[in-house]
């Protein structure tokens, strides 16, 4: 449901990551579990944009979005490649699959008492993120904020046996739902204990491709919390 709420810019930088990170390099026929859909435009976009060979998995609880999703799959003939469970993957019974990407949400608060309760990524913003790197899938494509605690993520990463094999950083300003006053001064406080980076009202989206480590030569797990602390 995430991405039917965020900026059109976020949606296309998802889009730009899974197309970049798997759909352009990644060894065909690839199988794809994605976690919360939402209208599924990201995906049917890179993949009417390019040629892919494989299946991908989608899981959303909203209903109305996952209905939305399918009719769209189905008027661009993309069924054999792409589709969605009205289901959460942490409810599934975790398909098998190469690759495991999400735009998750990721919006701290005090609580869930938000705009919109589905964008609660919990107190630190990065609670499902940490979730879904303990599910074990060998890459995993994240979106991950630099006002979410984004050095948990790396140490959650790190813990479960993940490396940082790519990354591509977006500024980007606060919007409506994260300049909420309530939710605000929850990340100002954030600030305080080092949890959140930002400056002004501009913060940074990562889109990072994590590899279990023993399959990759490569660890930028430095060079981006470099990045992402900057602020």
């Amino acid at each position: 449901m995430k991405d039917i709420f965020f900026c059109p810019e976020e949606s296309n930088f998802y889009s730009h990551c899974l197309e970049n990170f798997i759909i352009r390099d990644c060894q065909n026929p690839a199988s794809i579990v994605e976690f919360g859909s939402g209208d599924g435009s990201p995906v049917i976009n890179s993949l009417l944009r390019n040629k892919f060979e494989g299946l991908i998995q989608g899981y959303e609880l909203n209903t109305s979005a996952c209905k939305a999703a399918n009719l769209t799959i189905d008027e661009y003939n993309l069924t054999s490649k792409y589709i969605i469970h009205n289901s959460s993957l942490f409810d599934s019974d975790k398909p098998q699959a190469n690759y495991l990407v999400a735009n998750p949400p990721y919006l701290p608060a005090p609580d869930e008492d938000i705009y919109i309760p589905l964008l609660f990524g919990g107190i630190d913003g990065a609670s499902i993120t940490n979730e879904l790197l303990s599910l074990n899938y060998e890459n995993v494509l994240v979106l991950v904020s630099s006002y979410s605690n984004p050095i948990s993520t790396l140490k959650t990463a790190a813990e479960n046996g993940y490396s940082v094999n790519k990354f591509v950083v977006l500024p980007l300003q606060f919007g409506y739902y994260s300049s909420e006053p309530k939710v605000k001064r929850h990340i100002e406080n954030l600030k305080k204990n080092q949890k959140a980076f930002y400056s002004g009202d501009y913060y940074f989206l990562a889109g990072v491709l994590f590899k279990k480590s023993q399959e990759s030569a490569i660890d930028l797990s430095h060079e981006l919390a470099q990045v992402m602390t900057s602020l």
